[in-house]
């Protein structure tokens, strides 16, 4: 956790130096793609702003309150991560279509070099992000590293639409501004990914089969476990807490079938390290 808050840093840090680079940039040399993406990365820093809040809440322990931890703060930041991001494409593509009405101004060649700074800076801001988010289960930090795979691909099609318009000033001069409208639109596209995916989490849904299956294995690895009659999973947070009907031979004791329940309990928190617990529920197993 400690890790990701200073990677969320970080990412504010480079984010907020590539915004104002970018910028100044695409107003003294009149670039609206390069504007517009430096924009985006001013962005950025409110949203590695609001990753950061969410890892620091998500990590408070579980109270009486709320058993399952505060881990849906981390999802919940994950969505609004992503609708702040689409609001964010539809303005930047909106600015790059207006300004097409005015291209008096060629933009000057030295403004690609920005983009380029930016793409390389961010294609390692994607890497480690992604890596680490994997690593923990973390969707507010995978958004955020998906927000900076934006910014790569963004900074591709700027420096593509930029080198149109300067190539060709008077065929092509539009170029630019279709870069800057582009540019909008990659992240509102995209940004929807990410809504949609941490909608799923907050509507439990389920990991996909061979993830349960994996559960059911672990927990018939007990001896004294006969089978599993339901087994389900729903994410709160950055791991999931699951729900396991396990069966027991009828004929044993109370003691004894709460005992194969706690080493199914810690065997599946043990060897299956994205779940976080597991409630077992005891059944009498129906077999003969």
């Amino acid at each position: 956790m400690k890790k990701a808050i200073r990677i969320a840093i970080a990412g504010m840090f480079v984010s907020g130096c590539l915004g104002a680079i970018k910028i100044v940039a695409g107003l003294k040399g009149h670039s609206a793609s390069v504007l517009a993406d430096g924009l985006e990365s001013a962005c950025d820093v409110l949203a590695s702003g609001m990753v950061l809040v969410g890892l620091i809440l998500s990590a408070r322990p579980a109270d009486e309150n709320h058993p399952y931890g505060h881990g849906r703060v981390e999802t919940l930041t994950g969505l609004l991560l992503g609708l702040f991001l689409f609001n964010t494409g539809l303005f930047i593509a909106w600015r790059g279509l207006a300004g097409l009405s005015d291209v008096s101004h060629v933009p000057e060649p030295w403004t690609v070099y920005p983009l380029i700074l930016s793409i390389l800076a961010k294609g390692v801001l994607m890497f480690f992000k992604r890596r680490h988010a994997r690593s923990i289960g973390s969707s507010a930090l995978m958004a955020d590293a998906t927000n900076d795979g934006l910014d790569t691909l963004s900074g591709f099609v700027a420096l593509l639409c930029l080198s149109l318009a300067l190539w060709r000033p008077g065929q092509l001069g539009k170029a630019d501004h279709y870069g800057a409208f582009l540019v909008g639109l990659i992240v509102s596209v995209t940004s929807l990914r990410v809504v949609l995916e941490d909608s799923l989490h907050l509507m439990d849904t389920m990991p996909d089969d061979a993830a349960m299956s994996r559960i059911r294995e672990v927990a018939m690895s007990v001896d004294g476990a006969l089978g599993v009659e339901k087994c389900f999973a729903r994410k709160t947070g950055m791991r999931y807490h699951a729900d396991l009907h396990l069966e027991v031979a009828p004929e044993i004791t109370v003691r004894e079938s709460h005992e194969i329940a706690q080493r199914v309990r810690m065997r599946v928190r043990e060897q299956v390290p994205w779940v976080a617990d597991v409630l077992v529920h005891v059944e009498p197993w129906p077999g003969k």
